[in-house]
């Protein structure tokens, strides 16, 4: 998983998610309906929407325009109905009698405020580019907002997600929003503890009272897990496994469209080089990184876009196994021979790079040894490095870095900022300055074009053009695996994201109920 701030850069993201102290919290497990604890892998830098908190939805803090039910369709959330739109011009009305958690009512200046504070530039929001489509927003009255779009923005709906902060909040303070819980307290790099929003619009959750303990270390995670301080967390698929068929605790594998991969620095001598990246994609065996590293949860992945999704183009798939044959003799034809120590060398150069991850993350530590032992049969030397994001972030336009994206909901999603030349280098956000006009016009096409025949072209042409380049080795699409303690209605997976702990089968715990 990208850190929370890789998919928010510049924030510190993704998305994504940074790693933080384990520390056990004060707060213990109590009766269902009172206290529930919920061990998460990262603590997000910000809990407010404005600057990137959770605006994909599953935020317990905040509501958005829509909402997401569990097979990812919109539903109206604040807004009380789909918005009326001509392609340029869509028009919300909001729900009647929906006050914030300090008892302020909402009102469509809310909203307007909400999204120029993101579209400020004086904000420095890392999410600023997902709305640059929006030319303004008005409130015609307290009921009715107006959005305008420079274009038919295909994906402004998926947009709306956003969580609506009040008028006159400064981005620092304790956050206030309309969700069903509300804030309490927050101990850095420990926990975040949150209260049931008795007045709630959609109605008051069962469970009072919520502890998210952060522990970075899955297998702290898991012990914390396993001790009864949690119940429920989220797991590596081989960490989970000891909970399997155990009284009292369920195990959830759930479907996602996250994907791992190495993201390669361009304009270094051996990871920019085309021939080496296309030859590491041959080496690597990503169904024995399903079977062993996954323990079968998940499937191999050769692109950013996720297989049985609308948008997925299956001509980019290659093959699960490994091709050393083919990956020989590209090496060879492009000039990088084997030298006595079994590695390969051109011009002097050795074809060795470092690979880092993030240290604690025992998923994609294992990614990275599978990784250099399938390239090292080729001779190309893969050195790791198991680093905090802090040291990480730093090193990223020269080393490679087993990452973390992907979202089921619209192709623009991560994948703009991900690989368009405009955003090289900024933080998390195309760290490796891959730079590509072509891509960059067909991406620019995708986000413009209202035409989902049209779009489908586009976003084919995208992903065939990201494989042809050997922007990434990708390695796996992983399903997400949760353990829960206790039986309770209301569990609805979905096909998840990449930044699952602000969403993913907790998006709707203010759903749950302790099953009579």
């Amino acid at each position: 998983m990208t850190p929370f701030r890789a998919r928010f850069a510049p924030l510190v993201l993704i998305s994504a998610l940074a790693l933080t102290g384990c520390s056990a919290p004060t707060a213990t497990p109590s009766s269902p309906d009172d206290t529930f604890v919920l061990g998460i892998s990262s603590e997000p830098d910000t809990l407010n929407p404005v600057l990137g908190y959770a605006p994909d939805g599953g935020s317990l803090l905040f509501d958005g325009l829509l909402g997401r039910d569990a097979d990812l369709s919109l539903r109206p959330a604040l807004a009380d109905k789909l918005p009326e739109t001509d392609g340029t011009t869509v028009t919300f009305t909001l729900r009647k009698d929906v006050t914030f958690h300090d008892g302020t009512p909402l009102t469509s200046e809310d909203v307007v405020h909400t999204y120029k504070a993101v579209l400020d530039e004086k904000n420095n929001s890392g999410i600023r580019g997902d709305f640059a489509a929006i030319e303004s927003v008005e409130a015609p009255d307290p009921a009715t907002v107006v959005f305008r779009l420079k274009y038919p923005y295909a994906a402004i709906l998926q947009r709306a997600t956003l969580g609506i902060v009040p008028v006159g909040r400064a981005l620092d303070a304790e956050p206030v929003g309309t969700g069903p819980y509300t804030f309490v307290s927050r101990t850095p790099g420990d926990k975040l503890v949150l209260k049931a929003n008795p007045s709630y619009w959609g109605g008051a959750p069962a469970i009072r009272q919520l502890v998210v303990a952060y522990a970075g270390d899955d297998n702290v995670r898991a012990t914390r897990m396993a001790a009864g301080e949690f119940d429920a967390t989220v797991l590596p698929p081989k960490a989970a496994a000891r909970f399997e068929n155990r009284q009292g605790l369920t195990v959830h594998k759930v479907q996602s469209a996250d994907y791992r991969g190495v993201m390669f620095p361009f304009g270094q001598p051996v990871t920019g080089d085309l021939a080496i990246r296309k030859a590491v994609n041959l080496a690597l065996d990503r169904q024995a990184m399903v079977d062993t590293i996954l323990a079968g949860a998940g499937e191999p992945a050769f692109g950013p876009i996720a297989p049985g999704t609308t948008w997925h183009n299956p001509a980019v798939a290659g093959s699960a196994t490994p091709d050393q044959a083919q990956a020989t003799r590209l090496l060879d034809e492009a000039g990088w021979h084997v030298g006595d120590d079994g590695v390969r060398a051109k011009d002097g150069t050795r074809a060795s790079f470092t690979l880092m991850y993030p240290a604690g993350d025992a998923l994609r530590k294992d990614l990275a040894l599978a990784v250099a032992s399938d390239v090292k049969k080729i001779g190309v030397d893969v050195r790791l490095a198991g680093l905090d994001w802090d040291a990480i972030e730093p090193r990223m336009s020269k080393d490679a870095l087993v990452m973390g994206y992907g979202a089921p909901f619209d192709p623009d999603y991560t994948n703009y900022e991900l690989f368009h030349s405009a955003f090289a280098g900024q933080g998390f956000f195309n760290p490796g300055h891959y730079k590509a006009p072509e891509v960059d016009a067909l991406l620019d096409e995708g986000r413009e074009e209202p035409d989902p025949v049209v779009r489908k072209r586009t976003y084919d042409a995208f992903q065939q053009r990201i494989s042809d380049d050997a922007a990434w080795a990708y390695l796996v699409y992983l399903k997400h695996v949760y353990v829960v303690r206790g039986e309770w209605s209301g569990i609805a997976p979905s096909v998840e994201p990449h930044a699952h702990d602000t969403g993913g089968l907790f998006r709707n715990l203010a759903e749950w109920k302790p099953a009579s």
